[in-house]
Order: C-alpha cells, then sequence, then structure tokens
C-alpha cells in the first residue's frame, strides 16, 4: 500500500480517528534516538573539557538571552 493510499484510507475516517492516527504517527517520529544522544554527549564533554582547560571561552548567561 502507498502512502497515498494510505492518506486516502486515513482521510475516510472520523475526525477522532484521524486524530489518533496523527497522534500515533507524531509520537513515533518524537522517539529519543539513543545514537544521536551518544553525539550530543560526547559533545558535551568535548565542549566542558575545552572550558575547563582554556581553549573554550563562555558566554555571560544575559548575552545569550540579550533581546535584540
Amino acid at each position: 500500500m502507498s502512502s497515498k493510499d494510505i492518506l486516502e484510507q486515513a482521510l475516510k475516517l472520523k475526525p477522532t480517528e484521524r486524530f489518533l492516527v496523527v497522534e500515533g504517527i507524531i509520537k513515533s517520529l518524537d522517539e529519543p534516538d539513543s545514537s544521536l544522544d551518544a553525539i550530543w554527549a560526547d559533545e558535551a564533554e568535548k565542549r566542558l573539557k575545552a572550558y575547563r582547560a582554556g581553549t573554550l571561552e563562555g558566554i555571560p548567561i544575559e548575552e545569550v538571552f540579550k533581546k535584540e
């Protein structure tokens, strides 16, 4: 069944049933990806080590949230 066929079938559902389908699809896209988590954890460690070594400068919180 193609994605076009699935869409056509989904559009025939009652609004509450369509909502459940959409909600299920969105939830499936929002699941954590452990490989991405590992990449970000590694990056955070590298940045922390660089900051502690003095090779990476911090930015004051006021500057980060400054409205322009």
